[in-house]
């Protein structure tokens, strides 16, 4: 509980504490954060001083939130008072609407340790000035309305906090970009902000917005890094080449930038390239979960090109070793983030091949709980990679069909995921059926798919043949129902 309350002056142009905007009122929610991971990435932006002018100070400033969430709240205030000086040094006569911030930080720090009436005289006055100052200077038209320098502090803020922040971010970016279109600072965060969402490869709004922070920002490392690797997707390799090359120029230290272009040279096939550039950027960034699980992909891709040099029944000791040095990156960026979900699954996978099947069953089973009890905050896209990924396992490494069959069914036609699940759903029902030409599982199986597939008459065909199997089977008797129900 605080220890003081802070009432509102009579004054109607004075705040209460209540109406600042601070990180103590963007609903940041301690159980929503991996509070050591945040610390360690914040801590290596201050020290790498990655981004742009100001962003060590947005670093400061969120650090100290997360010193206060740990208990910590003398160190809260020393970065607070780093986050001021850093902001007037970069921005000198215009730091105050940028401090609105942190003026609202140092305000709720004070507030909740008991502070606030407890400082001598000058110090109190001094905090008061600090306090009312932006507001009374910059009064906005409207509460609902806030300054663009606060829109795009909380958008960076959602943006280095997880996944399910991002929409937000997004909204939070949009918002100040209506006020400073020309802003290169919120038009980067917007096109990272959409590459980090965005799954769509054709009439890409991120692509879009990347050529417009670049615009502005003609040799961001990043921007250029994240502009490859969407290119190259979109098959548009002489200019993602280009890109990689100026990248490589204007930001061969830049740890961020160089494991973008590592995942581009990954998706083309230069692996060992790949590899150098990520143990590079490691030197530079040792905690970084990205890179470790980058590492682990590479070494992924490698044993699987290790297995087409191989006969089918075969295993080298190399292989072996490729496995087993996947295993070990892919172990310590879920170490470093234990909710990085697509670590995780990758993880679980390698395990069954391993044949560990105890492992990869509870990786698996911690990932649906999560997914659980996040459900209303995880992508649908996310919650159904854990489903496709859980078929996956159960397909090749317990051999459990009818649970494969379960799984993949749980993905929905209206992601592109679902062009792979229904081709793996066929290959299975058709194999089934050529074991066993009855076999009503894999008829409505086949029916399903077709449903997904906008093809009811012959859905409707399908179930028919399975009942023709199982002819008592009510979820078989409902589907088909349902379909006649659609066509009449």
């Amino acid at each position: 509980m605080c220890r003081n309350t802070i009432s509102a002056n009579s004054a109607s142009d004075t705040p209460t504490v209540t109406q600042l905007q601070s990180h103590f009122t963007w609903d940041l929610k301690k159980e929503d954060m991996e509070l050591d991971n945040l610390s360690t990435r914040l801590e290596e932006h201050i020290t790498l001083e990655l981004g742009r002018p100001g962003a060590v100070a947005l670093s400061y400033s969120l650090l100290a939130y997360v010193r206060y969430l740990q208990n910590r709240p003398d160190e809260a205030l020393k970065q607070l008072l780093k986050s001021q000086q850093t902001t007037e040094e970069v921005y000198g006569e215009d730091s105050e609407r940028r401090l609105i911030v942190t003026y609202g930080d140092l305000a709720w720090l004070n507030y909740h340790t008991g502070n606030f009436t407890n400082s001598s005289a000058a110090g109190n006055l001094e905090f008061s000035l600090l306090l009312l100052s932006p507001q009374k200077k910059y009064p906005n038209s409207s509460s609902e309305v806030l300054h663009p320098e606060v829109y795009g502090e909380k958008a960076w803020t959602y943006l280095k906090l997880s996944k399910s922040h991002y929409p937000k971010a997004i909204k939070c970016f949009e918002r100040a970009l209506e006020v400073q279109k020309d802003d290169s600072e919120w038009n980067a965060g917007y096109a990272i902000a959409l590459f980090r969402t965005e799954r769509v490869t054709t009439d890409s709004a991120a692509i879009t917005q990347l050529r417009r922070a670049l615009e502005l920002s003609p040799d961001d490392g990043v921007l250029l890094s994240m502009l490859a690797v969407k290119l190259g997707v979109e098959k548009k390799y002489e200019e993602a080449k280009s890109l990689v090359e100026k990248t490589l120029k204007v930001a061969p230290d830049n740890p961020h930038a160089m494991r973008y272009i590592s995942k581009y040279l990954r998706y083309q096939g230069d692996i060992e390239q790949s590899i150098v550039l990520l143990e590079r950027a490691l030197e530079r960034s040792n905690t970084s979960a990205f890179i470790y699980h980058q590492l682990g992909l590479c070494y992924k891709r490698k044993k699987i090109n290790e297995q087409k040099s191989q006969h089918f029944d075969k295993q080298s000791i190399h292989e072996f070793k490729l496995r087993r040095q996947c295993i070990l990156y892919l172990e310590k960026a879920v170490k470093i983030r234990p909710s990085f979900w697509f670590a995780r699954l990758d993880l679980a996978l390698m395990y069954g091949e391993e044949k560990d099947l105890s492992r990869a069953e509870e990786m698996f089973q911690h990932c649906f709980k999560k997914s659980s009890d996040k459900l209303d905050s995880l992508p649908v896209h996310d919650r159904q990679l854990i489903h496709q990924r859980y078929a996956e396992f159960h397909l090749y490494h317990t051999k459990k069909q009818d649970e494969a069959i379960t799984h993949y069914t749980e993905v929905s036609s209206e992601l592109k995921l679902f062009q792979l699940v229904s081709s793996k759903l066929k290959q299975i029902a058709e194999s089934r059926l050529s074991e066993d030409k009855d076999d009503s599982l894999a008829y409505s199986v086949l029916a399903q798919v077709a449903k997904a597939e906008g093809d009811k008459n012959k859905a409707a065909e399908l179930y028919e043949k399975a009942l023709d199997c199982d002819e008592n089977n009510s979820k078989y008797l409902y589907a088909l129902w349902e379909l006649r129900m659609e066509l009449h």
